[in-house]
């Protein structure tokens, strides 16, 4: 959306390139932004006292900004409670996971303002074998409109129950059929890894090798399917299932092997594998290209730019939101799942292999 040129004698709250927020007009009207919700959907005097002047400092900031409604705020202004749940699987955002959250909460919040909606944050669920649990004796899941799942891992049998229950909610994440169609938001990890397989066969490497983490997640599938399909191509695609093995150990196996590139699923891993390649004396790229397959899920130093790709976080977050939105005003028909493509990073790990390695 594009703001309007403010008055003249106005001042500027925003730049062309910054959405004009309900929080904004409060600021420059001096009031809530509930009274900003309030003059915007017309309620009158009878219902909601407010003052005429008040009122027409608000309808002022209004068309001094050029703001405009968000249409899907308008639908949701006088039917719901306007409160979004927000549900992780994960206990409160432990600080290990901490960066990987951020910026899905950056992009919910965002898009939660811009709606006028609240956000609830469900902390009292109990936690069982190092995970939350939606559906427990004092859940309060029904004091939300709907609720946003994040986890890396999300229960199939609890998707179900929101499935029968017809409870709105959107997981942030491709999620496998649970009784129906499941909503989600997630990244198009199958195209992305796939593009970098075909990128690595354009540098001439034949023997690829593929680091999973053992997880049991769509995502991880996902990532690994868009590796098989495009792979073909290769004369060895082999698969090395989890992290376990020591990164030397693991560099014996891809020499042994003769694989000239890896594509790692965890971020860290990648990490530790290049420091001890390094430490042997190979070339990264040339000896051995390393491919990273998403961003960190914690904090590791590295002064290394990774060929790999970036997770639009911040986008999901916002278009769970808004897909949720959607759901709870019952304003869109069909099932709602979207996939997001991610962002390349070319890097300086992934080259051409070096012809003079004898790999036979």
């Amino acid at each position: 959306m594009r703001i309007s040129s403010p008055r003249k004698g106005s001042t500027p709250v925003t730049s062309a390139s910054r959405r004009v927020t309900q929080r904004d007009i409060a600021r420059l009207a001096g009031v809530s932004q509930a009274t900003v919700s309030l003059v915007l959907n017309n309620r009158s005097d009878a219902d909601v006292r407010i003052a005429p002047e008040t009122r027409e400092r608000v309808l002022q900031a209004i068309a001094d900004t050029g703001y405009v409604a968000d249409p899907v705020a308008r639908r949701l202004a006088s039917r719901f409670n306007r409160i979004i749940g927000v549900f992780t699987y994960e206990p409160a955002f432990p600080s290990g996971t901490r960066d990987f959250y951020h910026p899905f909460l950056l992009g919910i919040e965002e898009y939660a303002e811009r709606v006028g909606c609240d956000l609830l944050l469900f902390t009292s669920a109990p936690v069982v074998d190092g995970r939350r649990r939606v559906f427990h004796q004092d859940n309060r899941l029904r004091l939300a409109d709907g609720c946003i799942l994040l986890g890396r891992e999300i229960d199939g049998t609890e998707l179900r129950r929101l499935n029968a229950d017809g409870f709105p909610y959107v997981a942030v994440g491709r999620r496998d059929d649970a009784g129906g169609p499941v909503p989600y938001v997630g990244a198009d990890y199958a195209e992305a890894v796939g593009q970098l397989v075909r990128m690595s066969l354009a540098h001439g490497h034949r023997r690829l090798a593929y680091l999973s983490v053992g997880l049991d997640a769509e995502s991880s599938a996902d990532r690994y399917r868009g590796f098989q399909e495009h792979a073909t191509g290769a004369e060895s695609a082999r698969h090395i299932p989890g992290t376990g093995q020591e990164p030397d150990t693991l560099l014996d196996d891809l020499h042994a092997d003769r694989a000239t590139v890896v594509f790692v699923e965890d971020f860290a891993y990648a990490v530790a594998l290049e420091l001890a390649a390094r430490r042997r004396g190979l070339a990264v790229p040339g000896d051995l290209s390393i491919v990273t397959l998403g961003d960190p899920t914690v904090a590791v130093p590295s002064d290394v730019a990774f060929t790999g790709f970036h997770i639009p976080r911040e986008e999901m977050g916002r278009q769970a939101v808004r897909m949720l939105a959607d759901l709870v005003d019952g304003g869109a028909n069909g099932v709602h799942q979207r996939l997001l493509p991610c962002e390349l990073v070319e890097g300086e790990t992934l080259g051409p292999p070096n012809p003079a390695v004898d790999r036979n």
